[in-house]
């Protein structure tokens, strides 16, 4: 089954402790929503850029780009 990751970028300073903090919120989303198989997680780009991120299969991205809001998404 192929594979989306949606993306959250953050740039400041904070950019890490944001993507932090962003992470648990779709935790906790996924919680709610009884979707507990979804991976999620942080990418540091450097000291100013930080990226937030939640794996899914194509059949349940339109549910999840809806509801979330991502920047952005790729195919992994």
């Amino acid at each position: 089954m192929e594979k989306i990751k949606l993306i959250w970028d953050f740039r400041s300073a904070d950019a890490l402790k944001i993507a932090e903090h962003h992470v648990k919120h779709i935790n906790e989303f996924l919680k709610k929503e009884s979707h507990t198989k979804e991976e999620t997680g942080i990418s540091p780009i450097s000291e100013m850029y930080c990226t937030a991120f939640l794996i899914t299969t194509k059949d349940k991205m339109v549910f999840f780009r809806d509801k979330l809001k991502p920047h952005r998404g790729e195919i992994i």
